[in-house]
């Protein structure tokens, strides 16, 4: 069992590491591109820090067979994101991290919460009825891509018209790394977040073989945490450069990418639609995580002045208190 959590530890540690590293030549990459920040941080950064989940995903379903493990890690590392809000409120000095954040972000927030919604439909849905699929993937993951791809354009469309904004802000400065470096390290610690979050799989399904947990509940509260890492290290990164909207796009741009996951997920998963194959449980994972961005939209928009407690505002506390009922509730239902 020890060796176990060793590995855990490890291959935790491998995916902070090279997270870190993928997104500082994503963002030098984005840089050189002339891609404006906030959309690096809702879609380019957001989709790289992802890629752990993605890797664990497609592991938990080619290697160990386990969709109920994957989902676990979307839905869990949904909630794990939002939490990271209030580690960075924590960070942040000058006030309240969503007062600082600019009002767009409700954008993505809003279609984070929509996919959230769709899928928990679908997995509601899909036990009770058969659905239309095509090539095995069901009706609301073909669904949930075609919400993906027209909330991606709406963003793109919306930062578009704040490019003017785009130049006034603080950037980052890489002239002295040639680009094609940055795109080979850039690829290299791609392929290592890849390898880590394959390895991830399966320590998650030993995991839960040894301590008689569901997969669902590892899912949700363990591999989410570690494929959130990535998560942690960028949006920090972003808050000690100034970069607030970038920092916080990042989170909810990775719960977008995270639920398009699903029908990746399903591309993969040939017994047939992943989401009539899975716990009815991840329903309460997905409604957590739907009310703690609400929590955070509230946030965005009542824009609180100052800190309440310890350097943390009322709306981090709220999701503190929100997550951690989260996870007990969880582990209640989906714990033994």
């Amino acid at each position: 069992m020890l060796t176990i959590w060793l590995n855990f530890i490890v291959c935790a540690l491998v995916i902070l590491y090279a997270g870190s590293r993928l997104s500082q030549y994503g963002d030098i990459i984005a840089e050189k591109t002339g891609l404006g920040r906030a959309w690096i941080g809702v879609v380019l950064l957001a989709s790289i820090t992802s890629l752990p989940e993605l890797a664990n995903n497609i592991s938990s379903i080619v290697y160990v067979n386990s969709p109920d493990l994957a989902l676990g890690d979307l839905f869990g590392s949904c909630l794990f994101n939002i939490l990271i809000l209030a580690f960075l409120d924590l960070i942040y000095g000058p006030g309240p991290i969503l007062r600082g954040a600019d009002q767009g972000h409700i954008l993505s927030a809003g279609l984070s919460m929509i996919l959230l919604g769709t899928a928990a439909i679908g997995i509601a849905v899909s036990s009770r009825l058969v659905m239309p699929s095509i090539f095995n993937v069901g009706a609301f993951s073909l669904l949930i891509a075609a919400i993906y791809l027209i909330g991606q354009r709406m963003i793109f469309r919306f930062e578009k018209r704040k490019q003017a904004e785009f130049l006034k802000e603080r950037t980052l400065k890489y002239e002295k790394v040639p680009f094609r470096d940055a795109l080979l390290r850039f690829t290299l610690f791609a392929l290592v977040v890849v390898a880590a979050g394959w390895w991830l799989a399966e320590i998650g399904a030993q995991i839960s073989a040894a301590t008689a947990w569901s997969k669902t509940f590892v899912g949700s509260i363990f591999l989410a945490a570690a494929t959130s890492l990535p998560e942690i290290v960028v949006s920090a990164f972003a808050l000690r450069l100034g970069a607030i909207d970038m920092a916080v796009g990042n989170l909810f741009g990775s719960n977008v990418f995270n639920i398009f996951i699903i029908f990746i997920d399903d591309l993969f998963y040939r017994p047939g639609a992943i989401l009539a194959s899975v716990s009815q449980n991840h329903i309460y994972t997905a409604l957590f995580a739907i009310v703690l961005t609400c929590i955070a939209v509230v946030g965005l928009i009542f824009r609180s002045e100052k800190k309440v407690f310890r350097g943390l505002s009322w709306d981090s506390i709220a999701i503190i208190l929100v997550y951690l009922m989260s996870v007990y509730i969880l582990f209640q239902i989906n714990g033994l």
